[in-house]
């Protein structure tokens, strides 16, 4: 026994940010932006926190399942920039739609929401839940240095949710952490202790661009290879893959080694940009909601960041 999707749901911010809008913030132009990374435009907070974003993303999945807040055993929020760290993005989530289960908050960065469904796939496997809601939200433009071009035009914030049900769905997964801080980390704020004799750093996105990219490269063709060979299908039994939405370049490169036409990977990353956690989540939405997964498909979605960490799973849409 494993889970099945019941129904998805997403939120973004309503400001959108262009890059001809960065381009006076920074030295920049849409093209340099669209030729490196593949981003147009991103949604950008100006009063909603993480949770609210979690929030809005979650009451769509629950309307699409037709599921109701009470029936609900489990909440899990992958995030990184929630601006509490306690409570919980999930408690608030759970007290903004009514909730009354067990809730909390996963940290793996951009391969959040994956790690978050291995987390709940757990709990449906000992059979201690028949409902779960999974999240995954970031408001990252309060973790960029918006003096930086190199990470500033990457970036937005929004969020993506799935409603899970008992089923046999989710066929595999494998995940790779490596403890890697010289390639992608995000200091927190240091505090104001008297006793503290350590260094004290701005609390934002730091990023080594080109590591970053190979990581991201291998990390994907490694594990979409180890879960075809695992389960002994080709590429031609893949309906789509399901990206982080890091950058165009990374997926493009990824498709070419692997052999999958560019077109069968979901992309997005021309209005959103690059949103952590909520990547995977809000691309799945727009897969589900398009059509583009069918009954039967069998996908994988595929994530890469901060851990440095990478995962993936094979599923099949039920």
């Amino acid at each position: 026994m494993s889970f099945r999707f019941l129904g998805t749901g997403a939120y973004v911010p309503e400001t959108i940010v262009t890059n001809d809008a960065l381009s006076k913030l920074v030295d920049t132009d849409d093209e340099w932006i669209t030729q490196r990374v593949g981003v147009k435009r991103r949604h950008i907070s100006k009063n909603q926190t993480a949770a609210d974003m979690a929030t809005e993303a979650a009451k769509r999945a629950l309307e699409n399942a037709g599921v109701l807040p009470a029936e609900l055993d489990l909440i899990l929020v992958a995030t990184v920039s929630s601006e509490t760290a306690a409570p919980s993005a999930a408690c608030l989530v759970q007290r903004n739609i009514g909730a009354a289960c067990m809730a909390f908050d996963i940290s793996a960065a951009c391969a959040g929401f994956l790690f978050a469904l291995e987390t709940a796939n757990a709990y449906f496997m000992t059979r201690k839940i028949k409902k779960a809601l999974v999240i995954g939200a970031e408001r990252l433009s309060r973790l960029v240095n918006w003096s930086d071009r190199s990470t500033c035009v990457i970036f937005g914030d929004g969020a993506g949710a799935a409603v899970l049900g008992e089923g046999n769905a989710y066929l595999d997964s494998t995940f790779t952490v490596t403890g890697d801080d010289t390639v992608l980390r995000i200091p927190n704020y240091a505090g104001k202790s008297p006793y503290w004799e350590g260094k004290s750093e701005d609390p934002f996105i730091e990023m080594q661009g080109q590591a970053t990219f190979k990581f991201a490269v291998q990390s994907m063709v490694r594990d979409i290879k180890l879960l075809l060979e695992r389960n002994h299908l080709s590429t031609e039994d893949i309906a789509c893959i399901v990206p982080h939405q890091a950058n165009s370049r990374i997926i493009e490169l990824a498709a070419r080694k692997l052999g999958i036409p560019y077109e069968r990977f979901v992309l997005n990353i021309t209005e959103y940009g690059n949103t952590s956690a909520a990547s995977v989540p809000i691309a799945l939405d727009e897969a589900a909601r398009k059509g583009i997964l069918q009954k039967g498909d069998k996908f994988i979605m595929a994530g890469f960041g901060g851990g440095l960490a990478s995962a993936a799973n094979l599923m099949i849409w039920e």
